[in-house]
């Protein structure tokens, strides 16, 4: 299939959004490559925006900006900060406020997670606890520990449809929209993120795919339509587990130090999507890009000990 790099009429796009609380690994970069290579071979523009509400490391922006230049991804305009919009995103949480779709929530995460774990809870969903709180329980909950603001949903499930997976029903909650500190929640600022800077085709890691119906369901609610969603399989470690630190040296920079360049990087990462070999550039892979070839199985990542391995 050969790569499109018209722009289509709507101005869509594609992103990646790594949080940066620490170095992108395997994993990360591969999906990376993947929402990169989407959005380039369907003619929309490639956003890079980092996802800085929460945990925060110093230096792992720059350096995740870096590893991503380093394979070959290139991005449309300059790279976006989240944390800029707090101001917007709490207006939107007014404005869901105004419709009467949220509410305060004075749990504790022990509680929560007491409520969640009853029978005829749904695991790690919230149970709506102080979802009919009377305003005198509001107010003395209030002396005791700030609120956090919560969706009033309307749904108790919501069906998207995904690449990969197909038609897909998750169960949605009264997710958190702002966290007691005030800052606003991942579920609200991705979605708002994605529907105003024009994001409709959202590739990231299949263990997200779960997020998808409540965010759906947040974007709709909002008005604005869902995204096409293709969730990808992860990269594993040698034991099966999910890719990390103790499997050795998993981050562009750790497989430089062993000798491995960017460009043995790009080839295991195109081999382990079902890109068609030999690849030693993003370019190829573009030149190669036939999702349809694809594994739908997680790949394996063994550890490299030596360069050319």
């Amino acid at each position: 299939m050969s790569p499109t790099h018209s722009r289509p009429a709507h101005d869509a796009a594609g992103r990646f959004a790594p949080s940066p609380s620490g170095d992108l690994h395997l994993g990360n970069l591969r999906t990376a490559l993947a929402a990169w290579g989407f959005a380039r071979t369907t003619g929309r523009r490639f956003l890079l925006r980092v996802e800085d509400l929460d945990r925060v490391k110093p230096g792992a922006a720059e350096r995740n900006v870096a590893d991503l230049r380093a394979i070959g991804l290139d991005w449309d305009g300059p790279v976006d900060h989240q944390s800029r919009r707090i101001p917007h995103f709490l207006e939107r949480v007014q404005e869901l406020t105004a419709a009467g779709l949220t509410y305060e929530c004075f749990c504790t995460r022990r509680e929560i997670h007491a409520a969640a774990s009853a029978p005829h809870g749904i695991p790690g969903a919230y149970p709506g606890t102080c979802r009919h709180l009377t305003e005198e329980q509001r107010a003395r909950r209030r002396t005791e520990r700030p609120p956090a603001v919560r969706l009033r949903a309307g749904v108790r499930e919501f069906t998207v449809r995904d690449h990969f997976a197909g038609e897909f029903t998750g169960a949605v909650d009264d997710m958190v929209l702002v966290r007691n500190d005030g800052t606003p929640a991942y579920n609200l600022a991705v979605v708002v993120d994605d529907a105003e800077q024009g994001v409709d085709q959202v590739v990231r890691g299949d263990d997200l795919l779960p997020s998808a119906p409540r965010q759906a369901y947040l974007a709709q609610l909002l008005g604005h339509p869902a995204p096409s969603y293709l969730h990808v399989p992860l990269v594993l470690g040698p034991g099966g587990d999910r890719l990390a630190k103790r499997d050795g040296a998993v981050t562009l920079r750790e497989l430089q130090d062993l000798g491995h360049s960017p460009e043995d990087v790009v080839t295991w990462l195109a081999s382990s999507l079902g890109v068609a070999h030999p690849v030693r550039t993003a370019a190829e892979v573009l030149e190669r890009w036939d999702p349809g070839t694809w594994s739908r199985e997680p790949a394996v990542f063994e550890p490299w000990d030596a360069a050319g391995d």
